[in-house]
């Protein structure tokens, strides 16, 4: 659990200002989601997303802030988004918000319900309330991205430690009503010690 209680993505100013060359970006990318994801982009990917329009031709083979934030939001939702899906929400956001807004709200919104998928945070706090669609649509894209994180890393410590007379079933996390989210219930009666453990343990 350590990699994902560090977790922090930059915020859009915190992006380099400067161009930045490809082998350069997917340095810079890989190491901000190293915590959640593994091998999460390629230089092979970026000139296919360059290709199929999701990000715009690089200006004398560099890259700027805007394309880089959107690559980092690539990087991390494609493993639950197809890239068709990706290429629609993406304009969509293009025709809605600036791209420093709508980067900086996908950063805290990932990071504050990871925390909370993760047992970091006692409740899922929204940023705020909004009804608009395309927020709803990146929650959901969050939401699902957050525990798929959670998933593989759980599975990846039963591979790797196992977990003594406690079926996996039983450590998937609890619906907790009061959120209205899915999350960790670690007072639930029929959790043992050892599920506890375990789940303190996840990388």
């Amino acid at each position: 659990m350590a990699g994902v209680r560090d977790f922090h993505l930059p915020r859009y100013y915190q992006i380099p200002s400067v161009g930045l060359y490809l082998e350069q970006v997917t340095r810079y990318i890989s190491d901000m989601l190293a915590p959640i994801q593994e091998n999460c982009i390629t230089n092979s990917m970026v000139s296919n997303y360059v290709k199929k329009k999701l990000i715009s031709n690089p200006h004398k083979k560099q890259y700027d802030r805007d394309q880089i934030a959107c690559l980092i939001f690539i990087a991390a939702a494609k493993s639950v988004l197809s890239l068709d899906d990706l290429k629609q929400m993406i304009e969509l956001q293009r025709q809605t918000y600036p791209t420093q807004w709508a980067y900086d709200y996908f950063c805290e919104e990932l990071e504050g319900t990871l925390a909370f998928v993760f047992g970091l945070r006692q409740n899922s706090t929204e940023i705020d309330s909004d009804p608009f669609d395309e927020k709803t649509m990146l929650r959901s894209v969050v939401i699902a991205l957050s525990y798929k994180t959670y998933l593989e890393k759980y599975l990846a410590v039963i591979k790797e430690e196992g977990v003594p007379g406690q079926d996996p079933a039983d450590i998937v996390p609890a619906h907790n009503e009061k959120s209205g989210a899915f999350a960790r219930d670690q007072k639930e009666e029929a959790q043992t010690p050892d599920c506890v453990e375990a789940q303190t343990k996840i990388p």
